[in-house]
């Protein structure tokens, strides 16, 4: 299996920048449901495998 690479590494300021818009969707009031179909479609628009 390739491994993958380390975010925090490669590029430390857009890992933070991911993590601050996790935490803010994470209080935003979505409901998880509706939170967890918008990650799966875009993972599909980006032909990421979960």
């Amino acid at each position: 299996m390739k491994e993958r690479f380390d975010f925090g590494k490669v590029s430390p300021g857009a890992f933070h920048a991911l993590l601050g818009l996790e935490k803010y969707l994470n209080g935003c009031g979505l409901e998880k449901p509706l939170l967890h179909l918008i990650r799966l479609r875009a993972s599909q628009i980006n032909g990421c495998e979960l």
